[in-house]
């Protein structure tokens, strides 16, 4: 089950830096003084990126804590 902890953790790391790159993405998109709409379609296209790394990492976790349950 070492393998399955293993994998999770690296599925949670993935996760993690494409939350955290949507954040940089949406902080970068506020500071480029865009209008109204600009800046909500460049945050629209930046929200499918966010709930994808965030699904990423809840099954990374998951897989985490089912490599310690039955480890």
């Amino acid at each position: 089950m070492e393998i399955v902890i293993w994998i999770g953790a690296a599925l949670s790391a993935i996760g993690l830096c494409g939350i955290v790159y949507s954040i940089v993405a949406v902080a970068r998109a506020k500071r480029a003084d865009l209008s109204d709409e600009d800046l909500r379609a460049r945050v629209s296209a930046i929200l499918p990126l966010n709930l994808i790394a965030l699904f990423v990492s809840m099954i990374g976790l998951m897989a985490v804590i089912i490599g310690v349950m039955l480890g």
